[in-house]
């Protein structure tokens, strides 16, 4: 090594791998970027990154990743893990100038992965029995599982996961607490995959969700989602089969705390079924509406639409007051789908109106439009479509779902 004054100054202001780089992966990156997770390649070392130098050059500047869709002038969110200008810079001249990989010394302590779990190590963890077995080809109707735990006593949940055995296979996972009393899946067989053959659709509350690119749920300090003693805990999981046959057998990953908190969260929605996108259509606008029965703290929002979805939008009303927008995704991508956390929890009043706004991209100009020549409707599989606006609300420790919804 030329050992200059010059090249020594050189090399002191020219980014490096592990002073420099490693930094942003792991605070960014590494939580889908490694092995078991849904970034296509690890990025947890120099080996792993070198290869991909220029190819993470250029879907950062592009801010194509992290994946991030909500428009910045709408709003701010906690979980937004968009690159500063000066991170871009940083990884931009690391690639271009050589792709240095400087130091080990340099580099910060690794992040620790806690056996796969991204909530650290679970306080339970609940696995499906026994395996689904994926064909290759074909639609595969909604499974769904009672998974066989009991709860003798009411359980305050602060981290949930859910982590699929084969990310290949499944788009979405859905965990409900199902309480004692509820008629809900009351006579289907418990701890093995089925179809429902009554009542798909429940008001159970929602301790969890899986998609791609959603974070575990991880509750704000005094807050935390209930598991009510006696209740079941059932998962609704969306298969999509991959061209090769697969088996999945999901686990879910809960950490607890020992006493009630001060406030209870509750996942509600907002949603339509009852419309028609059609033939050919590229901006196709569906709306829904509902109003606050009670006073809560919005705390974050989560849209839900299929391949052709383009835009959601969320906003508020207060009584009296003039609609005010809280966030507006665009693009929508169906590949990452994300929950958008405030940065501050937002108080609604009783009686404020939240309306939901979706946008259909149904013209042969999206290319993920299974059939533009088509009309199309609600429907649970991917070439249908939803139109769902979840959001969480924290309420009262000692409030349920029943009592929030008494007017």
């Amino acid at each position: 090594m030329n050992s200059s004054p010059l090249a020594i100054l050189l090399f002191a202001v020219q980014p490096t791998f592990y002073r420099d780089v490693l930094p942003i992966l792991q605070d960014r990156c590494q939580s889908c970027h490694r092995p078991g997770e849904i970034g296509p390649m690890p990025l947890l070392t120099y080996g792993d990154a070198r290869p991909w130098a220029k190819a993470i050059r250029e879907q950062v500047k592009r801010r194509k990743m992290p994946p991030w869709f909500a428009d910045p002038a709408v709003g701010r969110f906690s979980n937004d893990p968009s690159l500063t200008a000066t991170q871009i810079e940083t990884i931009d001249r690391w690639a271009v100038e050589g792709a240095r990989e400087g130091f080990p010394a340099d580099a910060p302590p690794a992040r620790r992965w806690a056996q796969g779990w991204n909530i650290g190590v679970p306080d339970a963890v609940i696995a499906m029995p026994q395996a689904f077995h994926v064909p290759p080809t074909g639609v595969v109707d909604y499974q769904f599982v009672i998974l066989p735990a009991k709860f003798d006593e009411d359980l305050w949940v602060t981290m949930a996961e859910i982590r699929p055995g084969d990310r290949r296979v499944i788009h979405h996972a859905v965990l409900y607490v199902r309480e004692r009393d509820s008629d809900w899946l009351r006579d289907e067989p418990v701890g093995v995959p089925f179809v429902p053959q009554g009542k798909r659709v429940t008001t159970s509350d929602i301790l969890a969700i899986y998609t791609p690119g959603h974070a575990p749920m991880v509750a704000p300090a005094g807050m935390a989602k209930k598991i009510p003693a006696g209740a079941s805990l059932v998962l609704q999981i969306h298969y999509t089969p991959s061209g090769k046959p697969a088996a999945d057998q999901t686990r879910v990953g809960l950490a607890f705390q020992s006493s009630a908190p001060e406030r209870r969260i509750l996942t509600l929605q907002i949603n339509s079924t009852a419309f028609r996108i059609p033939a050919g259509a590229g901006h196709y606008r569906v709306t829904a509406a509902g109003t606050l029965p009670n006073d809560a703290l919005l705390l974050g929002m989560f849209p839900h639409m299929h391949l052709r979805g383009a835009e959601f939008e969320y906003e508020v009303n207060a009584p009296g007051g003039i609609a005010e927008t809280l966030l507006h995704v665009k693009p929508y991508d169906f590949y990452w789908q994300i929950y958008y956390q405030l940065a501050a929890p937002r108080l609604l009043r009783k009686g404020a109106q939240l309306r939901v706004t979706a946008w259909y991209d149904n013209s042969p100009n999206n290319p993920r439009n299974p059939d533009p020549g088509e009309e199309v409707t609600y429907g649970e599989q991917s070439d249908e479509e939803m139109m769902v606006g979840f959001f969480d609300v924290a309420v009262p420790a000692g409030a349920t779902k029943e009592l929030f919804f008494k007017r």
